[in-house]
């Protein structure tokens, strides 16, 4: 069974022949947007887009997609999320890298083994991935995705160990450290 994941959302036109600037949501790009490879929207109407052409250019990813010949046209897709359709049982080549729907659904557990919660999505950002977490009592946090805060990730087992920090489960149970001189 093929399944859908992001690969990446669709930025801005770059010059006038079509090119969009591509921000990657996926450790493979080279694969996901080869010449001839097929992506699908996340629109109200999904349009599958087929790569012409892909190029690095000053550390961004340019592609040019079948069908879209100008400027104009390329600015049509801007901000649209584009997936790829993989086999559901694919994983990865790296062990320590995960699709985000084998993330969501994993019951979440503190170091001493106390239930915390539920991830319920992966929030991709520029500097690091975020795990949304919906709380026993309802409400929900963001957990950076990194070792020193997830220190155990069993996708196979179904849960995901967070370190219980001061305010990283709970934000009322924060610290606050003073902001202005001289105040304690």
């Amino acid at each position: 069974m093929l399944v859908l994941v992001t690969v990446g959302r669709i930025g801005r036109a770059h010059g006038i022949k079509g090119e969009v600037g591509v921000d990657v949501r996926t450790d493979e790009p080279d694969r996901r947007f080869a010449d001839g490879a097929t992506v699908v929207t996340s629109a109200k109407v999904p349009r599958a887009l087929t790569v012409e052409s892909s190029r690095w250019h000053s550390g961004r990813l340019l592609v040019k997609f079948a069908g879209v010949p100008d400027r104009t046209a390329a600015e049509q897709l801007r901000n649209l999320v584009v997936q790829s359709e993989i086999d559901e049982d694919e994983r990865p080549e790296d062990p320590d890298e995960y699709y985000d729907r084998e993330l969501i659904g994993l019951a979440v557990r503190t170091a001493d083994g106390a239930e915390a919660g539920e991830v319920t999505d992966v929030v991709h950002l520029p500097s690091q991935d975020l795990l949304e977490i919906r709380r026993p009592a309802g409400n929900a946090v963001l957990v950076p995705l990194v070792e020193a805060l997830v220190p155990e990730l069993n996708v196979d087992k179904g849960y995901v160990v967070v370190a219980d920090r001061p305010g990283l489960l709970d934000p009322e149970g924060a610290e606050v450290a003073p902001t202005e001189p001289g105040a304690d």
